[in-house]
C-alpha cells in the first residue's frame, strides 16, 4: 500500500476536526436561563466580541488566543505535517505538542460555568451543540497528534 493511501484517513480526520472547530466556534455553547424569563445562547465568538465591547480586552484576547488562535494554528500545523512529513523533525515537531496541552481549556471553563450556574440556583445552564463540536475537534486533534508523530518519523 502506498504512503498516500495510508494517509487519507488522517487527512479526513484533520478536515473533520476543522469542520467541527468551525461549528464549535460559531454555534451556541451554552444556554443560560435566568429567572425563567431571560435566555442567552452565546457562541465562543459571541463571548469574545461581547467581552471586547464591554471593555474586557485582556480577557477577550486571552479567550481568543486559547479558543480560536491556538486550535486553528494546531490544525494548520497538522495539515502542514500531513503535506510535508519531513517537517515533523524540526520546529513543527516541537511546536505541536505544546499547542496540544491547551486543547480542552474552553470545554473545562464552560463546564465550570454550567456547574456554577446550576449550583447557585439563580440560573439554569445547559450545554449546547457548539460545546460538543468544539470538544470533538479537540479530541480528534488530540488523537491525531500521536498518530502523526509516529507516521512523520517514518
Amino acid at each position: 500500500m502506498t504512503r498516500q493511501r495510508r494517509r487519507w484517513p488522517v487527512r479526513m480526520l484533520v478536515l473533520l476536526a476543522g469542520f467541527s472547530l468551525a461549528l464549535g466556534l460559531t454555534l451556541p455553547i451554552i444556554r443560560m436561563d435566568r429567572l425563567y424569563v431571560f435566555t442567552e445562547t452565546p457562541s465562543i465568538i459571541d463571548l469574545i466580541t461581547g467581552l471586547w465591547s464591554d471593555g474586557e480586552w485582556l480577557l477577550s484576547l486571552l479567550i481568543a488566543l486559547f479558543s480560536v488562535i491556538f486550535p486553528v494554528l494546531k490544525l494548520v500545523l497538522l495539515l502542514a505535517r500531513e503535506a510535508v512529513p519531513e517537517m515533523s523533525a524540526g520546529w513543527l515537531g516541537r511546536t505541536l505538542p505544546h499547542l496540544s496541552k491547551w486543547s480542552m481549556i474552553d470545554v473545562m471553563l464552560v463546564a465550570l460555568a454550567i456547574f456554577a450556574a446550576k449550583s447557585s440556583g439563580l440560573a439554569a445552564a445547559v450545554a449546547q451543540p457548539g460545546l460538543w463540536f468544539y470538544a470533538a475537534s479537540a479530541v480528534i486533534v488530540g488523537l491525531l497528534l500521536p498518530a502523526t508523530t509516529r507516521a512523520g518519523g517514518k
